[in-house]
């Protein structure tokens, strides 16, 4: 018994829906890959932010735009890789607001808490409300100078008439802890009016502004 045919111009219309088919899978499943990778990158490599204010003039100004490097203090969280120094005194950083749920500052680290000890160290138990010398880190902040277990710092990033103010502060840092300040001190909302940041609260040190060109380059 002889088989029917299957004409042609069908069977090239039908050939040409499945090769359509697959390619719409194949192209939903980059969109899917990249989104994936996109969320990653964000969520733990790299961000970007637009600066509102000029709390840090004149290194940012109000609607910059900037990138924020996440991933060394992330990988810094992790205990083998805990020795990694992910923040340091000079840096400027993004941090969720202790105060204010769903806001974030960027402010410029002027110093850090003590190093944590390592885990194959012992210690007595101190009593409670004291401190053992060299566990905390002494900050002033007097008339616009920082003085940082009493020697005062240079904040040589820090332009001429910037600094004055006529407040006062003075806190102790833990291990683990950062005082940070905005470089435009006489409005910015820092340390100053809500105290020392955790670790916890860190998102990322900011590493490179991309908008506007003209101010285009690293930190």
């Amino acid at each position: 018994m002889n088989h029917p045919i299957e004409n042609e111009p069908n069977h090239a219309k039908r050939t040409a829906r499945q090769e359509l088919k697959h390619e719409a899978i194949e192209f939903v499943k980059m969109i899917v890959w990249f989104l994936i990778l996109f969320g990653i990158l964000k969520t733990v490599v790299i961000e970007g932010y637009e600066v509102q204010g000029d709390c840090m003039e004149p290194a940012l100004a109000d609607r910059e735009r900037i990138l924020v490097f996440k991933l060394p203090h992330n990988l810094s969280k992790l205990g083998p890789l805990s020795y990694i120094d992910a923040v340091k005194e000079g840096d400027i950083v993004i941090f969720d607001s202790v105060t204010e749920p769903d806001k974030r500052y960027v402010k410029r680290v002027v110093a850090r808490g003590p190093k944590r000890r390592r885990r194959n160290t012992v210690e007595a138990k101190r009593r409670h409300g004291q401190a053992s010398p060299g566990e905390t880190v002494n900050v002033q902040f007097k008339n616009g100078t920082v003085y940082v277990n009493y020697k005062r710092l240079m904040e040589d990033y820090l332009p001429p008439g910037r600094q004055y103010c006529k407040e006062t502060h003075e806190e102790e840092l833990y291990p683990s802890q950062y005082y940070v300040l905005g470089d435009n001190r006489r409005v910015s909302k820092d340390s100053r009016s809500f105290g020392a940041i955790d670790d916890d609260h860190i998102i990322g040190k900011a590493v490179f502004r991309f908008w506007p060109l003209s101010r285009f380059g690293l930190l």
